[in-house]
């Protein structure tokens, strides 16, 4: 309607512009004065007129000043005899230039019609225009229910993707090498009775690579890749999503053997009859078509279907049982040696010095993605191109990290001395418990820059990746959150805003190892269990499946929890007060301060063994 609209205000201005144009032709400024036959006679008598320009009965006449002048002649004679009539002198008449010109019969047709045909014309066009939008709706109408989905051709070297482009993630590729082997070679596995696999899904956490392992895929067996998100097949109108599933696969079966690759299939996969509208729902109707496509009559195709998720708790299980998706392959969070190899291939074409060392970047940024890290590069760059460097070096690559974590500094933001010393004591507190607990994460840099929303920031990163957690880190974890919060409380006596953001993260963590850990007096079992609307698909109450009694004895123990780390935290900022207030001081002048130099304040001579 927008473009009707739009279109339709164009030839409405169009239409205005030639009308004001053939009206400015039509009037001039100095539009020549129309006299009679009987003035222009006594003219030339006179000897005022210089030439005279016949066009059928118009005559265009010119005086020897420069005036023009219009008249007309009788149309049964020339105009000599119309002249003679009127009693002109011959002589007279023989000092003016007389010329006739013969009017063409398309000019004089065109200066005729064209003022009254161009309203019409006008009229024409947007009847035509309209005719070809309906047309074009029509044909829109019937493209609604195709596929949306965006082949890559393997041909195409410049966009083709291969295993060589995906970091680390060893055992995912040597699970879906097999689905490679099977498409280029399938007469080996059905010699020996060994069916294609349906569909592989791909299970991990945001941002470590799913969509970009399914690429590799394709680009190793060379064959075509169709890829499409789950959400493009739901529409407002029924069956439009079944209509494009269906399109989707009679595609992929023209290319066969061929790869489809569904985007966050949670989209449209989700448990059928937990949402709204029933079975009459779009989505579930959708899922249906899918279902029915992977393993429905057809049974003989050569199309495996690639999904990614990282919500496969919310899928339906007849999408999940062997015959659709018969793999089921993890792709976890790198570890370090992973994480190396990422910073490695993002980093291949970018200018580095030669001092940067992606081991210690690798080391200091665990629990970061694939996506995380590419994003760290990036901004690394950004960062040496602001700097007017023609080199990314080890600071831009390290800043990057609290960058991506925490946000950009905020060195604009004023800040007055007594709450800056607040921010001093309170960050040098964390610091400080950290660095005198065993297993608590090592300091790797202490600052009151404000970045985010946050004052100031204690960067803790553990010394190797650990995928277990024991009752002692997290009681030493605790206490080092519940350090600033002590600080404060210690040199000032009152407390302020400041460790809000560590009070919520310690009570989850209290609360974590009460309820899911079985890490306190309550013993070793569960407490509650998550329930949620799975067509919201997110967390919506907890059922409680435990008395009154039992919820105040978890209160009781999670308060325990935070007491005694609260206490710890206290003694131990009591016995090294001298300590704390060197660490407020350097950070007041230097307001930042990097691993050695916060170790040689604290007086740690080696690192800390660091135990799981």
């Amino acid at each position: 309607m927008e473009k009707i609209l739009k279109h339709l205000s164009t030839l409405i201005l169009l239409f205005l512009l030639i009308s004001g144009i053939i009206i400015l032709y039509q009037t001039p400024e100095n539009k020549p004065a129309p006299i009679s036959l009987s003035e222009l006679v006594t003219e030339i008598n006179q000897d005022q007129v210089k030439t005279i320009v016949v066009q059928s009965n118009a005559l265009q006449i010119e005086l020897q000043d420069g005036k023009k002048q219009t008249a007309s002649k009788e149309s049964e004679s020339s105009l000599s005899e119309t002249l003679a009539n009127y009693g002109i002198d011959k002589e007279k008449l023989k000092n003016v230039s007389i010329t006739v010109k013969e009017e063409s019969g398309f000019g004089f047709w065109l200066a005729t019609i064209l003022p009254f045909l161009l309203p019409f014309i006008l009229i024409g066009a947007f009847i035509w225009f309209m005719m070809r939008q309906a047309q074009r709706g029509n044909a829109q109408a019937l493209s609604f229910g195709t596929s949306r989905a965006r082949m890559t051709d393997p041909k195409d070297k410049k966009k083709r993707t291969t295993f060589a482009d995906v970091a680390g993630a060893q055992e995912t590729k040597m699970e879906l090498e097999e689905v490679v082997d099977f498409l280029k070679h399938p007469k080996k596995f059905l010699a020996m009775g060994a069916k294609i696999p349906k569909g592989v899904l791909l299970l991990g956490p945001p941002g470590t690579g799913k969509t970009l392992m399914a690429k590799a895929v394709a680009g190793e067996a060379g064959v075509p890749f169709f890829n499409i998100s789950g959400s493009e097949f739901v529409e407002m109108f029924v069956g439009v999503g079944a209509s494009r599933v269906r399109d989707l696969f009679k595609q992929a079966k023209k290319n066969a053997p061929a790869i489809v690759f569904i985007d966050e299939i949670d989209a449209v996969g989700r448990h059928r009859g937990a949402g709204l509208g029933g079975g009459h729902d779009e989505r579930e109707q959708t899922l249906n078509q899918i279902l029915v496509e992977m393993d429905g009559f057809e049974t003989d195709t050569s199309v495996i279907v690639i999904a990614a998720t990282n919500r496969p708790d919310v899928l339906d299980p007849a999408l999940l049982r062997p015959g659709r998706f018969d793999r089921r392959v993890t792709m976890d969070l790198p570890d370090i040696n992973e994480r190396e190899q990422i910073l490695a291939i993002h980093t291949k074409n970018k200018p580095l010095e030669d001092t940067v060392k992606l081991r210690v970047i690798a080391e200091r940024t665990p629990g970061f993605s694939g996506a995380d890290l590419a994003n760290l590069v990036n901004e690394g760059a950004i960062l040496a191109t602001r700097r007017n460097k023609k080199t990314i070096g080890m600071p831009e690559l390290t800043e990057s990290i609290e960058k991506v974590i925490l946000g950009p500094e905020r060195r604009s933001r004023v800040i007055n001395p007594e709450e800056k010393k607040i921010i001093a004591y309170h960050e040098g507190g964390h610091a400080l418990v950290g660095a005198s607990l065993e297993y608590a994460d090592p300091v790797q840099k202490v600052s009151i820059i404000s970045r985010g929303h946050a004052g100031g920031y204690t960067l803790a990163v553990p010394s190797e990746d650990k995928s277990l957690h024991s009752y002692k880190y997290f009681i030493d974890e605790l206490a080092m959150l519940l350090g600033g919060y002590a600080s404060e409380t210690l040199i000032f006596g009152d407390i302020t805003t400041g460790p809000s953001s560590d009070l919520e993260r310690a009570t989850q963590m209290a609360r974590n190892m009460v309820t899911r850990y079985g890490m306190s007096r309550l013993g070793a079992r569960t407490f509650g269990k998550k329930d949620e609307l799975v067509f919201l698909g997110r967390e919506m109450h907890e059922e409680r499946n435990y008395s009154e009694k039992t919820a105040q004895d978890i209160d009781i123990e999670v308060s325990h929890l935070i007491d005694e780390a609260f206490k710890r935290a206290t003694d131990i900022l009591t016995e090294k007060r001298a300590i704390l207030d060197t660490l407020a001081r350097t950070l007041l002048e230097k307001e930042t301060l990097e691993k050695d130099e916060f170790n040689a304040i604290v007086g740690i001579t080696a690192p800390k063994e660091i135990a799981v």
